[in-house]
């Protein structure tokens, strides 16, 4: 299953909705921007859990990555995280008052989930046999292939992809989620959106045909 959680209005700005997702409207839900409040937490686990744990979840913009932690808690084996993104995202949390962000979830995850097994970034060198769940930010791109409004990388499209297939030749893929973009109210131009929407067609082709086993 493929869901879209819409917090920003970024998927209505680059006019990608693709028929068929499930979608989530949180355009109007306060406290969940970069920072996770108690209140919104509770609301965002509530469609988390709905969605489930396999398929392809597409997560707004990074201020959203946060939400990863819900999805892979939902994991009922162990696994190992592969985190594409520009950003470890484990920062302390003291940096964020204690908050759930989108810059200490990996930390909060390494501490909370002990069927979490390891997580390594921007590789495709894992080791074992254990399902993976992969985690992807559009700004581990380089601006050829993304625009946000975090500083970016310079993998392509298809190192990112390459790399993908060389973990699903040994790990099973347990689900998937992907964050980034930039909304028009934060800067985007057409020539950003449209870079934007194509990056997100040629991934959502991609997964099409490699879904995640459970999903």
């Amino acid at each position: 299953m493929n869901n879209i959680l819409n917090f920003s209005g970024v998927f209505n700005d680059e006019n990608w909705l693709p028929e068929g997702l499930s979608y989530f409207d949180f355009r109007t839900l306060e406290g969940c921007s970069c920072y996770c409040s108690p209140e919104s937490e509770s609301i965002i686990r509530k469609a988390v859990t709905e969605c489930g744990k396999a398929g392809v979840c597409w997560i707004d913009t990074g201020d959203y990555h946060y939400i990863s932690l819900f999805r892979i808690e939902l994991l009922k084996e162990p696994f190992l995280l592969a985190l594409f993104d520009n950003h470890p995202d484990d920062e302390p949390d003291s940096l964020s008052s204690g908050l759930l962000s989108c810059g200490n979830w990996v930390k909060q995850a390494r501490e909370r989930i002990s069927l979490m097994k390891g997580d390594y970034r921007n590789s495709d060198s894992l080791p074992g046999t254990l399902p993976v769940f992969l985690s992807i930010d559009l700004d581990v791109l380089s601006r050829d292939f993304a625009r946000t409004d975090w500083t970016h990388g310079n993998m392509s499209v298809t190192t990112l992809l390459s790399s993908i297939d060389k973990i699903r030749e040994t790990h099973p893929i347990a689900g998937v989620d992907i964050c980034g973009g930039l909304t028009v109210a934060k800067g985007a131009r057409a020539e950003d959106l449209s870079i934007n929407a194509g990056t997100r067609s040629l991934l959502y082709s991609y997964f099409q045909s490699h879904p995640p086993v459970s999903g």
